[in-house]
């Protein structure tokens, strides 16, 4: 996923003006609405099976243990 912290960022146009920019920020607005109109149960399913999968719970006691408090 490209975050604003990604090189991806650093290849946008600089000579765009402030109102051509606001239009593609506007069509990329679009873009995703209709992507998570159509794909969203399936994305919220992909990204819970990440969160799961990234969530590796240590366990800090044996189950039996007794609690130190």
């Amino acid at each position: 996923m490209t975050t604003p912290q990604d090189p991806f960022t650093d290849r946008l146009p600089e000579h765009w003006t402030p109102e051509q920019a606001l239009a593609v920020h506007e069509a990329l607005e679009a873009l995703s609405a209709a992507v998570w109109t159509r794909y969203g149960p399936q994305i919220q399913q992909v990204l819970i099976s990440e969160q799961l999968a990234d969530s590796t719970q240590l366990d800090l006691f044996e189950f039996d243990d007794e609690l130190p408090f």
